[in-house]
């Protein structure tokens, strides 16, 4: 299954013949996806279901009715096991950003997260999970979100990259980060429900 985030609300690829949630259910090669996020973001919709009968074939077909964005980014654990959280536009977040051209996934995460904190020493420990969200900006577009896990030893200020609307950049205990992250977005949510549940 796979999970596409349109203002957070959710549409879900599967292959499932299973009804796991109330969600209108459409046939994915038979849907527009145009319509489909129209319908989601209108209030009476709280999430969709596609239905394809071979998952992989059907992402990728869903895929290519798209403009591709692709970022990455990290959850990063001090020595503490704090987790690195910033916060931007009235919400708490996790740092992340585009993919340079020439860039690799992996280089991109580092350097996001070293120039959204002001933070250095990083070390990627894993891949986490890749999240998808659908966001309007000269168009519809669909970003990927290539998440890893990292760690760091960095103790040194940490200085949030205003230019990016961030405004802080903080290291909370994991109690703190989950209740932080409930004024989030989904996706951030899934990151670090992924975490936990390694």
């Amino acid at each position: 299954m796979y999970k596409v985030f349109v203002n957070d609300k959710p549409i879900i690829v599967t292959s499932s013949q299973k009804k796991e949630n109330d969600f209108p259910l459409y046939i994915l090669k038979n849907s527009v996806t145009e319509e489909i996020i129209h319908k989601l973001k209108s209030n009476s919709v709280k999430g969709i279901t596609l239905y394809t009968p071979n998952l992989e074939e059907g992402w990728r077909a869903f895929l290519k009715t798209f403009n591709i964005v692709s970022a990455a980014g990290g959850l990063v654990l001090n020595t503490h096991k704090e987790i690195l959280c910033i916060y931007r536009f009235d919400k708490w977040d996790l740092p992340k950003g585009r993919i340079e051209k020439g860039e690799s996934v992996e280089e991109a995460a580092v350097r996001e997260v070293e120039e959204e904190c002001g933070i250095d020493g990083l070390q990627l420990e894993q891949p986490l999970l890749t999240t998808y969200h659908v966001y309007f900006q000269n168009g519809m577009k669909l970003k990927e979100t290539f998440w890893y896990l990292m760690t760091t030893t960095y103790a040194g200020a940490l200085t949030p990259q205003l230019e990016e609307g961030i405004t802080k950049v903080v290291f909370k205990k994991q109690k703190e980060a989950a209740i932080a992250l409930t004024n989030s977005y989904k996706n951030i949510a899934l990151v670090y429900d992924t975490y936990l549940n390694m």
